[in-house]
């Protein structure tokens, strides 16, 4: 299976980065797997509505430059379909001979554009999770079920 995260934001955290590096090795024992950062767009404090839409198209934008047409597109976010895990694991087989790629947004989310690229939306809770422990959330996901 190929597999790929792409994900806005850098971890900063130690220890999110070691969680990250194992889960990754483990999943490359079984898959062809790559995660892609892409660099955040910075967010002025009081930012409005606006300018926050704003943020998340030019996120967007560079999110979609790193998608394939034939990529098989699961965004992660809160308006996600919630999944156990054998149901989960059956979502990411949907992508059958096409790269799975999981998308992450930064801090305030998907732009429109990227939800409606997606062949799946998928959410891990209705709580909102910071970007940086979705992404270790979701490796660890991957290792424990597709490896």
């Amino acid at each position: 299976m190929k597999l790929a995260i792409i994900c806005v934001g850098k971890i900063k955290e130690d220890y999110l980065q070691k969680g990250i590096e194992e889960c990754s090795k483990k999943i490359r024992k079984n898959h062809t797997f790559e995660l892609i950062e892409l660099p955040d767009e910075k967010t002025p404090d009081g930012a409005s509505a606006k300018e926050e839409e704003r943020i998340k198209a030019l996120e967007g934008e560079k999110i979609l430059k790193k998608i394939k047409d034939d990529d098989y597109v699961i965004a992660l976010c809160i308006e996600g379909t919630l999944s156990a895990d054998e149901e989960w694991k059956k979502r990411v087989e949907r992508a059958g001979e096409k790269r799975c790629v999981f998308v992450i947004g930064g801090s305030l989310g998907l732009s429109t554009a990227v939800i409606k690229r997606a062949n799946d939306k998928m959410s891990f809770s209705r709580m909102t999770f910071p970007h940086q422990l979705m992404r270790y959330m979701l490796l660890e996901e991957m290792s424990e079920l597709l490896s």
